[in-house]
């Protein structure tokens, strides 16, 4: 019953086969191989436009390098006040920019409130010598506390965003568990909405150590500095083949979405079992994550079972399953709540 965090899952046979497959004979380095050049014709696919797109094996480089050519060292970066690139990148992003600050916003279950964006985006001067611009807007979806923006919310605060001169970044480590509980495309998720910066996240879904910098539109002419600042920060991967052959396989025949509501899937199980047994969910369940306020008793009995997940900050716990959760394990789950 491991319900810690869905980077502890196995990776997936078939993105497991597609890398032993990648190494067979010699093949050119840094990206300038058969193996990256289909990986990013199939994201181009995937997206529907044309994209360029550079491989990181961990969403904390995703997101550092995505925002570092997006923002320059005196500028700010716009954020939830609960963000990843906020509570758990250990100030990677401030690091990578050379200086930039992240500057947070609220909203209820971890989504940016549209009110306080139009407030702080008003309120901001660049023209003001003392004042640290604004210069990005980051969302995150799923969000922090496992909720989905729908393409319609995100699209609101992105032409906000815009029409104030900032860019847009998409943390989407577990954008496949968004998009499956929503029912949007890809393509309404991101760039249609107004996203210039994706990062795209395969290791929480199946792959052993993937994700993909992507970038849409206007922002593709950013690619070479994005390079640059890749290799400077050592996430050049020599053999990024093996990167990209997990991408592809992640996608072929969408196995990225099946393995995401086979997750969705799981937690919403784990969702009613808590449910049932007096529990209140502090959050939707709209991916993989469920969040619950436990009656007294429960945590300590579901660690003496041998069930792995988290307390959180607010007072909640965090469970998260993945492609990989078994319905022997919902069910011992709900045994154990049973108790």
């Amino acid at each position: 019953m491991n319900f810690s965090s869905d980077t502890a899952a196995p990776a997936h046979p078939a993105i497991l086969e597609a890398m032993v497959n990648a190494a067979h004979g010699p093949a050119r380095s840094y990206g300038a191989d058969p193996w990256t050049a289909a990986a990013r014709e199939a994201l181009c696919k995937t997206f529907e436009t044309d994209l360029d797109v550079w491989f990181t094996s961990s969403g904390t480089a995703a997101n550092a390098l995505a925002l570092s050519i997006l923002c320059p060292p005196h500028g700010a970066i716009l954020c939830h006040e609960e963000a990843h690139i906020e509570r758990d990148e250990r100030g990677a992003p401030e690091f990578f920019t050379g200086g930039a600050r992240l500057s947070l916003l609220p909203g209820a279950h971890a989504r940016i409130d549209l009110s306080a964006l139009t407030r702080r985006l008003a309120a901001n001067d660049p023209s003001f010598i003392h004042e640290t611009p604004v210069h990005v807007l980051s969302l995150s979806n799923l969000t922090e506390c496992g909720a989905a923006y729908r393409p319609f919310e995100i699209k609101e605060r992105a032409e906000l965003a815009h029409e104030a001169g900032l860019a847009v970044h998409l943390d989407g480590a577990r954008l496949a568990n968004a998009l499956v509980s929503t029912g949007a495309s890809p393509a309404e998720m991101t760039w249609r909405a107004g996203v210039d910066v994706l990062s795209f996240g395969a290791t929480k879904n199946g792959a052993v150590g993937c994700e993909a910098i992507i970038l849409f539109g206007a922002a593709r002419q950013r690619f070479h500095e994005l390079k640059v600042r890749a290799k400077r920060a050592g996430h050049m991967p020599p053999k990024m083949r093996f990167l990209a052959a997990q991408m592809s396989a992640y996608l072929k025949d969408n196995l990225w979405l099946d393995l995401a509501r086979r997750a969705n899937t799981s937690a919403a199980g784990l969702a009613a079992a808590l449910t049932r047994s007096g529990a209140e969910l502090a959050h939707p369940v709209d991916g993989n994550e469920v969040f619950a306020m436990l009656p007294p008793g429960v945590a300590p009995r579901l660690s003496a079972a041998g069930a792995g997940f988290y307390p959180w900050p607010s007072g909640s716990h965090r469970f998260v399953c993945s492609w990989a959760t078994e319905q022997s394990e919902i069910d011992a789950f709900a045994a154990t709540l049973a108790g």
